[in-house]
C-alpha cells in the first residue's frame, strides 16, 4: 500500500506560462502576483491596508522623493526563485533612477528598501515573502503589521546565505529609520 497523499497536486506555473495566459487575455480586469509558481489574488484592499500605504508612501517621499518611490509595482525576482516568482511589494524605494527601467523591473539589488503591508498575511510575509526579497538581494525589508501595530524591519543582508540577521520590531511609539511607526498606521 502506498503512503497516503496529504495535499493534491498543485500547478506550479512559470512566468511564461502566466505572460501566455495574460496576452490571451485570461486574466482581464484581475490582479495577482505570481510567488513561488502559485498566483496570488491581489484582492481589494480594505480601508486600513489603503490607508498605510498612502501614509507610508507619504513619510518614504518625504525621505527619498517621489521618484525613488514605487508603489505596487513589480520587481524581479532572484536567479532561484525568478521563473516562478514576480512579487510586487506594496512600496519600494530605488538606489536610483535608471532609464531602462522602462524596459526591465528593477532587481532586488536596486532597491534600498521594500515594505509590505499586512492585516491579514504577516506570517506569509515574514517567512514567503521574506525569503523571496533575501534572496532577490533586497538589503532592507520592512513588514507593516496592521494587527499587531507595529513593524519588523528585516536587515543586515548575508548575500551569500541570502538572509537577514537582523530582525528588529518597532511599535508604534517608535521610529523606524526616521519615520515614527504611528505616522504610517491606519
Amino acid at each position: 500500500m502506498s503512503a497516503a497523499i496529504t495535499q493534491p497536486p498543485r500547478k506550479r506555473f512559470t512566468r511564461s506560462d502566466v505572460d501566455q495566459m495574460l496576452d490571451s487575455g485570461i486574466f482581464a480586469g484581475q490582479r495577482f502576483e505570481l510567488i513561488d509558481g502559485d498566483l496570488i489574488d491581489k484582492m481589494g484592499q480594505n480601508p486600513p491596508h489603503a490607508t498605510a500605504i498612502k501614509r507610508c508612501m507619504k513619510e518614504l517621499i518625504k525621505t527619498f522623493g517621489i521618484d525613488l518611490i514605487r508603489v505596487q509595482l513589480p520587481m524581479e525576482a532572484g536567479a532561484v526563485d525568478r521563473e516562478r516568482s514576480v512579487p510586487e511589494p506594496d512600496l519600494a524605494v530605488l538606489m536610483a533612477e535608471k532609464p531602462d527601467f522602462g524596459r526591465r523591473h528593477p532587481s532586488g539589488s536596486e532597491l534600498r528598501l521594500v515594505v509590505e503591508v499586512s492585516d491579514t498575511t504577516a506570517r506569509y510575509e515574514s517567512t514567503t515573502k521574506r525569503d523571496i526579497y533575501a534572496r532577490a538581494g533586497v538589503p532592507e525589508y520592512w513588514v507593516l503589521d496592521l494587527n499587531n501595530r507595529r513593524v519588523l524591519a528585516h536587515r543586515e543582508l548575508d548575500i551569500p546565505k541570502a538572509e537577514y540577521l537582523s530582525i528588529q520590531s518597532y511599535g508604534e511609539t517608535e521610529t523606524v529609520s526616521g519615520i515614527t511607526v504611528s505616522s504610517i498606521l491606519p
